[in-house]
């Protein structure tokens, strides 16, 4: 019987074993396919690309605009969070606009971002805090619309602030543009409100107030594009007119 048992429990150790092994393999494969880039501006154009894909492609000071490829989950989570840090500390060198000495706002461009786990969300949420303890504010763009509802469900959209939600990588650069061109000094002062909304320095307009119609706009186009699905038209990609 003793020996029934030992048998019994050294299986399972090695079941746990190649369990285990092949979990981490799993692991390891999906973090090397991961892509997780910094996207530039294409010269004459509101489109942005990665930079390295694109060399000519320019970024702006005090703002990093990052793409992740990949479902975001409890595997690649702390890889996504590195580089995010990474790419914080280490800008590429073809920046425009002001010269504010550091990151002050983090783009997240999430459009191949398919679902979000739970480990994931509260990842987020804890880089959300960290952004705020140095005053970097996130923004989120052209998320798909279950993503969108997960992230407003979990409270990630009351955190990050909602007008701080857009369709466009362009869009969001606009309004993180205007709190670093209205700066009247080289060193930027962004306060982080209770609302999870940023101000600089200077007086100027709240940004709920410059596009505070951008909220709520993702429910609308995902409602024109169900009733242009059900009427047998072609579904059309969330996009908005230019801002300039």
């Amino acid at each position: 019987m003793d020996a029934l048992v030992a048998t019994r429990a050294r299986t399972r150790s090695l079941v746990d074993f190649w369990a285990g092994g092949y979990t981490r393999s799993l692991v390891e494969e999906d973090t090397r396919h991961l892509e997780v880039s910094v996207l530039g501006r294409l010269p004459g154009t509101t489109v942005y690309r990665n930079t390295l894909q694109y060399p000519e492609a320019y970024t702006y000071n005090g703002i990093v605009v990052v793409r992740i490829d990949a479902p975001i989950y409890f595997a690649n989570i702390s890889y996504i969070k590195d580089r995010l840090r990474e790419y914080e500390l280490n800008l590429p060198s073809s920046n425009k606009g002001l010269d504010v000495g550091r990151v002050y706002f983090v783009i997240l461009e999430m459009s191949p971002v398919t679902y979000i786990d739970s480990s994931a969300v509260q990842a987020l949420k804890d880089l959300h805090q960290e952004y705020k303890a140095r005053h970097i504010q996130i923004a989120i763009a052209n998320p798909n619309r279950q993503v969108y509802l997960l992230l407003s469900r979990s409270g990630i959209i009351d955190l990050v602030g909602a007008g701080w939600c857009f369709v466009r990588v362009h869009d969001a650069v606009q309004v993180c543009l205007q709190h670093v061109q209205n700066s009247s000094s080289n060193a930027l002062k962004l306060p982080v409100q209770a609302s999870g909304v940023l101000t600089d320095s200077v007086s100027t307009p709240k940004p709920e107030q410059q596009h505070q119609k951008q909220h709520g706009l993702f429910k609308d186009l995902w409602k024109a594009q169900d009733s242009n699905a059900d009427a047998g038209g072609e579904v059309q990609p969330l996009l908005r007119q230019n801002l300039v």
